[in-house]
């Protein structure tokens, strides 16, 4: 493997544990690769002795937590088809593993998930035949200067031979192609330039020797045949494919009228069978957007709303949602039991968003993603494999000392530690939240106490659900209102391990609940953004209150109707009517009463509460850019375009409004 960006280029090559060593290992050492970092998941690594300092223990020790492929990560590839699959890249641990873990890619093959752990994401690779006495295809890092080798021909002017190239005697796991060997030749020899007067070659990989060259003016006799269906499935099934290049070669010299085609044409051409018969692929970080459009294509997408990936971004754009920032005297706070709000000021809490999704958590992944929340940092991964409290064995001829447990500290069970900035309240019909795709981040919402590899995410202090309701009437809710009892320590010892962890269970519970509810109802959030199928005006009515002033709104609809309804709620003929004449239901309330009032069939929401208030829609085309042939392409798929409401929250002036000052009348002329 080249290795990239970790100190100075070298070459590395990692093996699941019980795999061989590579034959040529006279000048290599190996090590656990993060075996002080996780008891549970070690690896092989042999590093070559002029490139070992250039690496580093981990992505702990580097910063490169989001750049590298890690282990029980959810990734997407990129297919050669510019299709996407969502896969979990799970390690080979055991060594007696004797069926590995594999990534399957159909038609393009299959191959161990070790090979790309720990591997640095957007790299190109190509799956290799399999080895004599190997059950398992190998990889090899496609240089950019292979992938772009027909761009790069056609503006040096260079002519091309053939894509196959000519492999080294002795592979690792991952190859690294980079500049010029003996073998391989020049970059120009492993490229199919489109352009006038190109000369394609088929190279024996064994002997290297040239086989059939083609060009413009003649073609070599033993490939003027054309390939038959059952020739083409033939060279399909041989192990010796070259990844898929030979069968392109081939079909490019069996085709007579490849001089007759234009530039565009043979690109065309060869893009095509390129797609088809090229075994490979990229890998890349699976943010909310690509689940969401992969989510559209190859699943239902109905039950992300129908939203696509322009509708998410402005989402979070007209919302304002980014990072608020994190309070250094955020503490674990004790929940009083006697019936006092567990908030108190609300200028002391932050940034915080109210979100209301039915998208399955696609839209919450969206703003945690933007608020840095969505991913394990460093420094909580570290924290979470025990970075910094590495247990060490002593040997020696007579005695072993084994690891001592640290000591375990325990806590009130009214204490929490939940972030009151830089959070998201999400407010849900049921009982527990639909957030299915949060999973997909390794983050479970419907079981957050299951562990301390959930309680280390940083959504399990930053993403506070909260039912509709806890939040208009808690009092109904008997999570909120029931206190568990206080019983004696001495009484609590004796009970059973179960009798006694769902005591300490239930009195944690109530604690959340408590802040989480009376931190929702104090108000003061930074921004309200809707996703649902529930009426967008009574979820706004109830909303519009929590928010600060100057506080932006974002409302996302399918269809177009239930937006223009809400936006003429706040219409400026409703807002005069209002001024001028309001409703008699509103006399001698505060103005904190007003701003909860629940509307009349004249004015179904305070008009004067939002301000601005618009409906757009936005949806990027791909066009076919050809002189006399420009239009757009016509393979999107259909469905709602999406629609979004926009508006800023306002705060009512108290009293009326008028005019001062001296005003000059001008004089007309008739």
């Amino acid at each position: 493997m080249q290795v990239m960006g970790v100190g100075e280029a070298g070459s590395a090559t990692v093996l699941p544990i019980g795999y061989p060593p590579p034959v040529n290992s006279a000048s290599t050492s190996y090590f656990s690769a993060r075996p002080q970092h996780s008891s549970t998941r070690q690896y092989l690594v042999f590093v070559s002795a002029e490139t070992r300092p250039a690496l580093a223990c981990c992505t702990c020790c580097t910063g490169t937590m989001h750049t590298v492929v890690q282990h029980n990560e959810w990734v997407a590839i990129k297919l050669p088809t510019e299709s996407v699959r969502i896969v979990q890249v799970v390690p080979n641990i055991l060594p007696e593993q004797q069926e590995l873990d594999t990534i399957s890619l159909g038609k393009y093959g299959s191959f161990p998930s070790n090979l790309i752990i720990d591997r640095p994401y957007h790299f190109t690779y190509e799956v290799l035949d399999k080895r004599d006495g190997e059950t398992f295809n190998r990889l090899r890092v496609v240089p950019a200067s292979e992938i772009h080798a027909d761009v790069l021909a056609e503006e040096d002017g260079a002519h091309s031979s053939s894509s196959s190239i000519i492999p080294q005697d002795d592979d690792p796991d991952i190859e690294a192609v980079g500049g010029e060997t003996e073998d391989s030749g020049s970059a120009a020899d492993n490229i199919i330039a489109v352009r006038d007067g190109a000369d394609y070659t088929l190279v024996d990989r064994t002997s290297g020797d040239v086989l059939a060259r083609s060009g413009r003016d003649a073609i070599d006799a033993q490939a003027r045949q054309l390939l038959t269906h059952e020739e083409i499935e033939a060279l399909k099934k041989q192990q010796d494919t070259d990844a898929g290049k030979a069968i392109i070669t081939r079909l490019m010299l069996s085709h007579t009228g490849l001089a007759d085609k234009t530039s565009f044409s043979l690109a065309k051409y060869k893009i095509l069978k390129t797609r088809k018969y090229l075994r490979r692929f990229s890998v890349a970080p699976l943010y909310p957007s690509t689940l969401g459009q992969w989510i559209l294509e190859e699943k239902e997408a109905s039950k992300v709303l129908e939203m696509r990936q322009e509708m998410l971004a402005l989402l979070g754009c007209w919302a304002n949602v980014h990072f608020a920032g994190r309070r250094e005297e955020e503490q674990t706070r004790l929940v009083p039991r006697d019936g006092r709000p567990a908030v108190g000021d609300v200028a002391a809490l932050g940034g915080r968003w109210l979100v209301v999704d039915d998208t399955g958590g696609l839209v919450v992944a969206a703003m945690a993603e933007r608020m840095g929340i969505l991913h394990h940092t460093p420094a909580e991964q570290g924290s979470e494999a025990g970075h910094g409290t590495v247990p060490t064995t002593t040997t020696t001829t007579t005695t072993t000392t084994a690891p001592q447990r640290p000591s375990r500290t325990y806590r009130d069970d009214f204490e929490i530690d939940l972030a009151s900035s830089n959070s998201i309240t999400l407010i849900h019909p049921a009982s527990q939240p639909n957030l299915a795709l949060l999973r997909y981040w390794n983050f479970d919402i419907a079981s957050p106490h299951a562990g301390a590899q959930a309680q280390s995410h940083p959504l399990f202090r930053h993403l506070h659900p909260v039912s509709w309701l806890q939040l208009l009437d808690p009092a109904s809710d008997t999570t909120y209102t029931t206190l568990p009892a206080d019983v004696p320590e001495e009484t609590v010892l004796s009970w059973k391990s179960n009798r006694r962890g769902n005591h300490h269970r239930k009195r944690r519970r109530w604690a959340r609940t408590r802040f989480v509810v009376d931190q929702a109802r104090a108000g003061g959030f930074a921004g309200l953004v809707v996703a649902t199928t529930m009426d967008p005006i009574s979820v706004v009515r109830h909303a519009l209150p929590l928010l600060a002033g100057g506080s932006p709104v974002a409302v996302y609809s399918a269809t177009i109707e239930p937006l223009t309804q809400l936006a003429d709620c706040f219409s400026i003929a409703r807002r005069a009517a209002w001024s001028s004449n309001p409703p008699a239901e509103t006399e001698g309330m505060t103005p904190e009463e007003v701003e909860r009032w629940p509307g009349s069939e004249d004015f179904p929401v305070n008009p004067t509460l939002l301000l601005g208030c618009s409906v757009q829609t936005s949806r990027a085309k791909r066009w076919q850019v050809l002189p006399g042939r420009t239009h757009p392409l016509m393979m999107g798929r259909g469905g709602a375009d999406g629609f979004l409401f926009t508006a800023w929250r306002a705060v009512p002036a108290e009293g009326k409004v008028a005019a001062r000052g001296k005003f000059k009348r001008r004089k007309t002329e008739v």
